[in-house]
């Protein structure tokens, strides 16, 4: 029986050649029989939000731009909110605390406060046991999150901090070179 990964982190593995998703860290939305669906957290874009949203504008934070969320469906956006508290008429929770936020719904009336909203576009996608079998072959290590991982204002180094505060060998990831070549 495999083990479903949602509200987890997945951390490109140095041997992840796929521009897509090289130092890449996703957070997996959703994971189970019917494939799994995430969002790509550490690649922000040059737009600013304004240009795609008028919602939730006041709380997001710095940088302020978009976020490629993935290969997948580049127009569609993915709104992922730090709730302070309530899990609203329709509970959308990934992980405690994190939550998907419909920009098309005051969240206030929806009953959920929120403290800050990151916006994606796109978002990355696996088929019925693609993810298992990437795993499972050394592409990802799957880890924890932290809240703040989602709304890191240094989206850049996100990679190089996940893997540096994980136990064993893989913390020497953290420190890898983009280019083996030059070390």
């Amino acid at each position: 029986m495999p083990t479903w990964h949602t509200g987890k982190l997945l951390v490109a593995m140095p041997v992840l050649d796929d521009p897509a998703f090289a130092r890449s860290v996703v957070l997996l939305i959703d994971h189970d029989e019917d494939g799994a669906l995430g969002i790509v957290l550490n690649r922000a874009s040059e737009v600013p939000v304004s240009e795609a949203t008028d919602a939730l504008i006041d709380l997001i934070p710095a940088p302020g731009v978009l976020f490629g969320g993935g290969p997948v469906e580049p127009n569609a956006l993915v709104a992922i909110g730090h709730a302070l508290d309530g899990i609203g008429q329709v509970d959308t929770t990934i992980v405690k605390g994190l939550r998907l936020v419909d920009l098309d719904q005051d969240p206030v009336i929806a009953g959920v406060e929120l403290s800050q909203v990151r916006l994606f576009a796109g978002y990355a996608g696996w088929a019925p046991g693609q993810l298992e079998h990437e795993v499972w072959h050394g592409a990802w290590a799957v880890v924890d999150i932290e809240p703040s991982d989602v709304f890191t204002p240094d989206p850049e180094d996100l990679w190089r901090e996940v893997l540096a505060r994980q136990p064993g060998r893989v913390r020497l990831l953290a420190d890898y070179p983009v280019d083996v070549t030059l070390n």
